[in-house]
């Protein structure tokens, strides 16, 4: 005799008395209020402060040993591979920061703050400001123009009112090709080192000791590069680019192109009228589940499984699979989930260029309708 294994559903609600009701919502349903639906998820938003910090010190270990090898290694090859592999050891070190920005990584909310800062480091980003940009701004308001910044599409107006300046960049920024380029001067240099008012209305004194913190940090990772050229014989020039530049424009590139596919999609709606934002409740139609092949997902502390990340930021990148795996069964139909190609991204660059606000249509650069979301 079998026993039916239980659906990821049943396993939740065995350990939770919170969960009124484990039946999937049909697609034609209302959607249920975002309060209901992150009840469903109390049972995975315990913590490990154990596991936390020896998640992050494992990848600071591996982070250090890799920009040691763009030192240590002579072949070209060699100190290439090792300083690609770091940039995207930075990434993997910067989710586990984000995870305490958002007070997920630890039960502790001071050490969180401290880990958050330390694990922000390698990719010079301010703590401080990434949790208002990114906490406040992107997860308060997802995909509302005027508000959500992170690449907001422009209307058809608002792009023939450009420069000629700025259509070129659009064009650069869109292509699929230049993720890096868009993070590293539309978000990281314009608001997030030493941001102008105009950038960052509200001032803060922590938005500075916070940019000053890691500018210092970059700055001496450079003189340690230098040192390290000069101590081994080896060219300044090359140990900068192999022992920092590459790391760091591998993560800008990385960072942006993660941001990107979690909210561009022909099936993601964007809004710019408030009230018609907050009825559509966007925290499910505004993010997309990618798929990768190879374990791909799990080398990034789980962080594509992005829908179950903006229904509750309290959620540690520990428990986002089963989380995900929850809602895909509980809301069918309602979740983007997009198996991951670079057919596919290159596709989506090229439909995803300008939105039509008012029906709900992406556009190319001429204004033509490319891709409309149902």
């Amino acid at each position: 005799m079998t026993t039916e294994k239980p659906s990821t559903a049943q396993a939740i609600s065995h350990t939770s008395t919170e969960v009124p009701s484990l039946q999937p919502i049909d697609p034609a349903a209302e959607l249920p209020h975002r309060k209901v639906i992150r009840g469903w998820l109390i049972p995975l938003s315990d913590k490990s402060t154990i596991r936390a910090i020896t998640l992050l010190t494992v990848d600071f270990c591996i982070l250090a040993a890799l920009l040691v090898g763009t030192v240590y290694f002579q072949s070209w090859w060699a100190k290439l591979l090792c300083s690609l592999v770091a940039g995207f050891w930075i990434g993997r070190i910067f989710i586990i920061g984000h995870d305490a920005c958002h007070q997920s990584l630890t039960a502790h909310r001071k050490l969180n703050k401290w880990l958050g800062r330390i694990a922000f480091l390698p990719s010079v980003s301010p703590y401080s400001l990434w949790d208002v940009g990114h906490n406040v701004v992107h997860h308060g308001y997802t995909n509302l123009k005027g508000v959500d910044f992170v690449w907001a599409p422009a209307s058809e107006e608002e792009y023939r009112a450009m420069s000629a300046g700025r259509k070129f960049m659009e064009h650069i920024y869109r292509s699929g090709w230049a993720p890096g380029v868009y993070y590293l001067y539309e978000i990281w240099w314009k608001k997030m080192m030493f941001p102008s008012k105009g950038a960052m209305p509200t001032q803060r004194k922590s938005f500075f000791w916070d940019s000053l913190l890691c500018a210092s940090f970059g700055v001496i990772w450079a003189i340690v590069a230098v040192i390290a050229a000069m101590a081994t014989e080896q060219s300044v020039w090359l140990t900068l680019l192999y022992t920092w530049a590459i790391p760091l424009f591998f993560w800008f590139s990385m960072i942006g192109f993660v941001v990107y596919v979690h909210h561009t999609h022909t099936r993601v709606v964007w809004h710019d009228d408030k009230a018609e934002w907050s009825k559509a409740q966007p925290f499910v139609s505004t993010t997309v589940h990618l798929i990768f092949n190879f374990k791909i997902g799990a080398l990034l502390h789980h962080i594509m499984e992005h829908t179950a990340h903006h229904v509750d930021m309290s959620i540690p990148l520990y428990k986002l699979k089963k989380a995900q795996a929850f809602l895909e069964e509980m809301l069918p139909q309602r979740i983007v989930i997009q198996k991951f190609s670079w057919r596919w991204y290159f596709r989506t660059a090229k439909a995803c260029k300008l939105y039509d606000f008012k029906n709900k249509c992406w556009l190319d650069f001429k204004g033509r309708p490319t891709a409309q979301v149902s």
